[in-house]
């Protein structure tokens, strides 16, 4: 029995919170990481990407994580620097809920139009004349998008931002927005779990999640005009044109390449430059050198993208600039 207690004093437990998009990498990586240093336990809460900046500005985590890059303005909130890096690059289902499951091609006037509540019937024209030969039913197209601060959300309201000048001048972008109409789902399960339950409903949600619920999505047309299946091919293209800048605050959405899915993102893990417990800084930065170099091959089996060697190398000399 003593023995057991002197164990668990000498754990460190260091505690995160934000991005429901990287909870399936959180939870596998932090097990794995545990087989190399069993000293460290890891306590995360999946509360989105708003809630995660929000806890990391207020201190009451060691890092948070997101999925939009912190603000300019946020960033001035902060007590001390705080770091961006890039541990996950995914990318964002469109699924719905029809008759007979039927693959559908979608673009980006019709998702416009549908979240700007605009086009409200799955037999629309437009929709139809994307789908030639596919039997669409005539019924209420339901949304369904996030009710709490995503960076889920971000990456989707930064595409639509990208594709629709009405979109950006009405409901623009942000971990959260006003939305037209729909539904909220709390985080990318609550979304899934909506979608699943109403027939005509429609929403965005994060690969992974996708596959494990089983859902259908559909094929978007790129920026090339192409229309693209979603899959780590697709990320990785997206990503392979992406320009990262020096602070790694970047998006990814509706790249260029011929082979690019549009509505793809990074998210990143939040962490002070200077941390408030030098000893929890000294085992999150041991970690993340780890998530972000032999992690990234667990990241694949997990239906994200892994990071290009070149981003990995650049986090790391980031990661030296730590102060303990």
């Amino acid at each position: 029995m003593a023995a057991a207690q002197t164990i668990a004093s000498a754990q460190t437990l260091i505690n995160g919170a934000g991005s429901t998009f990287d909870y399936p990498a959180f939870t596998k990586w932090f097990e794995a990481y545990s087989k190399i240093d069993p000293s460290v336990n890891f306590n995360y809460g999946s509360v989105g990407s708003g809630a995660g900046q929000q806890q990391l500005l207020n201190q009451t985590v060691d890092f948070g994580a997101s999925d939009a890059p912190m603000s300019d303005a946020n960033l001035a909130k902060a007590s001390g620097k705080i770091l961006h890096l890039p541990v996950v690059v995914g990318g964002e289902a469109i699924a719905y809920n029809l008759p007979g499951s039927p693959k559908l091609k979608l673009d980006s006037d019709v998702l416009a139009g549908i979240f700007l509540g605009k086009i409200t019937k799955w037999n629309d024209p437009k929709i139809a004349a994307l789908n030639a030969g596919v039997d669409l039913p005539d019924m209420p197209v339901i949304v369904v998008h996030r009710s709490d601060g995503s960076g889920t959300t971000f990456i989707f309201a930064d595409y639509l931002c990208s594709v629709s000048p009405e979109w950006q001048s009405t409901v623009g972008k942000g971990t959260s927005v006003k939305w037209p109409v729909g539904l909220g789902g709390k985080g990318n399960e609550g979304v899934a779990g909506q979608i699943k339950q109403l027939p005509g409903a429609i929403g965005y949600v994060e690969l992974a999640y996708a596959l494990q619920n089983k859902m259908v999505y559909a094929d978007l047309k790129n920026a090339a005009g192409n229309f693209v299946t979603l899959s780590l091919d697709s990320i990785s293209a997206a990503l392979a044109t992406a320009k990262i800048p020096e602070d790694f605050r970047f998006s990814m959405v509706n790249s260029p390449g011929e082979n690019a899915y549009p509505i793809a993102g990074a998210s990143w893990v939040l962490i002070y430059e200077t941390p408030k417990n030098p000893d929890h800084g000294k085992k999150l930065v041991a970690f993340l050198k780890w998530a972000i170099t032999d992690g990234q091959k667990l990241s694949t089996e997990l239906h994200y993208a892994a990071l290009p060697d070149e981003v990995q190398q650049r986090e790391l000399k980031l990661l030296e600039t730590i102060k303990y």
